[in-house]
């Protein structure tokens, strides 16, 4: 329950709303994550908020966390400078099924800043690639400028061995690619569903409809795993504020297999 104090070492802008943190811990106390796990990061004398580790699992290096604005806490992230320090916890929860895709097939379909806890897994698949079947990245953003990670997206299109599809709800005069919700890449998207494995991040109004279209392209549930970030606080269980019917998603998740959790999801109460 104790934050660890890290500095910041880079603040970097993806969008007019979102950012990149790059911290360093102050002493030295690097604590592995695997992919999918979230941190809790603390404003001294304002508050604390999770957020997803978006860096390289991998790299013994820097702690990434990609955020957005969406109040007091993150407000005040967003206004960091280099050297200032923030109070870390984590990593907390269940990361993505990385081991169990093995041999399969692999879709990641991130929605708007749901690419940021689908980054690291990204990462672990392509540093063993020879592991896996085909790899296809489908992401879905409001308009272009709302893209996060345009540079690595570039870099990613490039590659031979990963495809990469984009769309965008609506676009200016110019853009080229598509204009759809995410959904609209599921149907032409390459890949055997009996043996694939899917990564589905975003808003659940996403989740749900991303969820839905892979089935009906023959994913079998038990193979699509989704991203849940709800109120979650003390990152352990504890304090009950991210109970989500029977489960807890800092704790049981917040990757959890959609066979597990569409029940809960039609709850409307819930």
């Amino acid at each position: 329950m104790l934050p660890r104090p890290y500095r910041v070492v880079s603040m970097r802008r993806e969008t007019r709303d979102t950012f990149t943190l790059a911290l360093d811990p102050v002493a030295d106390d690097r604590v592995p994550f695997a992919a999918g796990q979230f941190n809790m990061l603390y404003v001294f004398g304002v508050g604390e908020i999770p957020i997803s580790i978006s860096g390289d699992p991998s790299r013994d290096g820097v702690l990434l966390h990609t955020v957005r604005v969406v109040g007091t806490v993150t407000k005040v992230l967003g206004r960091v400078k280099q050297g200032d320090i923030v109070g870390v916890r984590g990593p907390f929860g269940r990361g993505w099924p990385i081991e169990e895709a093995r041999g399969f097939d692999v879709v990641i379909a991130a929605g708007g800043i749901g690419l940021a806890p689908l980054r690291p897994a990204l990462y672990e698949l392509l540093a063993d690639r020879d592991q896996y079947g085909r790899i296809l990245l489908l992401y879905g953003a409001r308009t272009p400028q709302d893209m996060i990670y345009k540079r690595e997206l570039n870099q990613w299109r490039g590659r031979f061995d990963l495809e990469v599809e984009v769309t965008v709800d609506s676009a200016p005069n110019g853009w080229r690619g598509d204009v759809g919700v995410l959904t609209t890449l599921i149907p032409r998207a390459r890949f055997d569903p009996a043996q694939t494995v899917v990564f589905v991040c975003g808003p659940e109004i996403m989740i749900r409809f991303t969820a839905l279209e892979l089935q009906n392209r023959g994913v079998p549930r038990r193979n699509i795993y989704v991203s849940l970030e709800r109120n979650m606080k003390c990152g352990i269980g504890f304090c009950g504020r991210c109970q989500f019917g029977p489960t807890f998603i800092c704790k049981d998740g917040p990757v959890f297999s959609y066979d597990r959790i569409e029940p809960i999801l039609k709850i409307r109460e819930i």
